[in-house]
């Protein structure tokens, strides 16, 4: 049977009811970019543009038997995680990575909702950083998860290179530092071990849904397809921001990309 043509690219994250964020939002991203998107539920959510209003984990288990059965046939050419609720998902995302030998990890350390609600248990950073960090070609917190992972309190572009330099330290080959604001202007980090990269745009008004997710997707779609990470980190930053742009209001809360 002749080989599936499209690049491949996996994400395992929780379910969002609107598509605005999660893996709803990942598969509809990588469709855009070209790259065929596969999906591994790694919890469910009930929300809506509103807030998140209850979480439901998914056993274990079957967790793991998802994982099995997809890629004993498929193996992806990059792979993105974003929201993962106990430490036990991530202990079974680092195994399978590394019996499967996947690569062009890229490893979004989801904390909380844009509206305050905490989307992890206890010691899912703890893991996240040991066992999932490591094995990263980029990771892309933003500010306030770079605060909570390295335990700074983030003023300023200071504290910024500095958190930057502390998060490479876990073991990623790449830190994305996303949501950074001075003054009116939003600016995206990277930090390859080396250099600083800086992109600003316009601080654009309004409330958000699946920034974070949507700029990690496109860098993983970017990798699956070849791109450096400076290139995809360059994509990412135009792609949301004219997403941003061309938001749509559906529901009574934050706006949904539209793209």
């Amino acid at each position: 049977m002749e080989k599936f043509p499209l690049k491949t690219a996996l994400t395992i994250a929780g379910s969002d009811p609107t598509g605005g964020a999660g893996l709803q939002a990942d598969l509809k991203t990588f469709k855009a970019m070209g790259v065929y998107g596969l999906s591994v539920p790694s919890v469910l959510t009930a929300q809506n543009t509103e807030g998140v209003y209850s979480i439901r984990e998914i056993p274990a288990d079957f967790f793991t038997a998802q994982i099995d059965t997809l890629l004993k046939d498929i193996r992806p050419d990059a792979l993105k995680t974003g929201m993962l609720y106990s430490p036990e998902i991530v202990d079974i995302i680092a195994g399978k990575i590394r019996e499967y030998s996947l690569r062009n990890i890229v490893v979004d350390p989801v904390t909380v909702s844009s509206t305050g609600v905490m989307l992890v248990r206890d010691g899912v950073l703890d893991a996240v950083k040991k066992v999932l960090f490591p094995l990263a070609r980029v990771i892309t917190p933003n500010i306030y998860e770079a605060s909570v992972l390295t335990g700074m309190d983030i003023k300023d572009d200071k504290d910024i290179r500095e958190a930057m330099v502390k998060l490479r330290d876990f073991g990623s080959e790449t830190v994305v530092l996303t949501g950074g604001h001075m003054e009116e202007k939003a600016v995206d980090i990277l930090f390859d071990g080396n250099d600083f990269l800086y992109i600003e745009s316009v601080k654009l008004e309004g409330e958000f849904h699946g920034t974070g997710c949507v700029f990690a997707s496109v860098i993983t779609a970017c990798l699956a397809l070849g791109h450096d990470i400076r290139e995809s980190f360059i994509r990412a930053k135009e792609f949301v921001e004219n997403a941003i742009k061309s938001s749509v209001s559906l529901g009574a809360g934050m706006k949904i990309l539209n793209y």
